[in-house]
C-alpha cells in the first residue's frame, strides 16, 4: 500500500486556480520575452549577412588584397550568422537538436581559424563527429 502524504509537505496535492494563472501567465509572457529575442536575433543575422554581401564579397575581385584573408573572414561571418539562427531558433522552440546544431556550428567556426593547433583541430572534428551521430541517430524526430 502507498502511503498518504502528509498535509504539512510541499507539493502535495492541486494547484490553486491563483497558481495556475499565474503559472500560465508567466508561460506566456516568458514565451513572448523568448518569441521577441529571436526576431531580434533573427533582424541581426539579416543585417550581418547583407553586410557581409556587400562589403566583403566585393573584396575578393581586388587584386591588391588577400583574397585567402577576405575569404576567411566572409567564412566566419557566414558560420556567425548561422550561429545566430540557429541560436534563434533554439529560443523559439527549444528543442534539443536545435541546440546541438548550435553547438556544431560553434565548433565549425572554431575549426577555420588558421592559428588553430592540430590538437584543436582533432578534438574539433571529433566533437563535430560526434554531436551529428548524436543528432541523427539519438535525437527523436526527423532526421533529414
Amino acid at each position: 500500500m502507498a502511503e498518504e502524504p502528509k498535509d504539512d509537505e510541499t507539493g502535495t496535492g492541486e494547484e490553486t486556480t491563483v497558481e495556475r494563472v499565474v503559472s500560465n501567465y508567466l508561460a506566456t509572457g516568458i514565451h513572448l520575452f523568448l518569441a521577441v529575442l529571436a526576431v531580434l536575433l533573427l533582424i541581426a543575422a539579416v543585417i550581418g549577412a547583407y553586410d557581409t554581401v556587400v562589403r566583403d564579397f566585393p573584396a575578393l575581385w581586388h587584386p591588391p588584397q588577400d583574397e585567402y584573408g577576405v575569404l576567411l573572414r566572409i567564412i566566419e561571418n557566414l558560420l556567425l550568422i548561422a550561429i545566430v539562427a540557429e541560436f534563434a531558433l533554439l529560443l523559439l522552440f527549444r528543442r534539443l537538436s536545435a541546440a546541438v546544431e548550435v553547438v556544431v556550428f560553434v565548433l565549425a567556426r572554431k575549426t577555420i581559424n588558421p592559428n588553430i593547433t592540430a590538437l584543436d583541430l582533432l578534438m574539433c572534428a571529433a566533437g563535430i563527429a560526434g554531436l551529428i551521430v548524436l543528432r541523427f541517430y539519438y535525437l527523436p524526430g526527423k532526421s533529414t
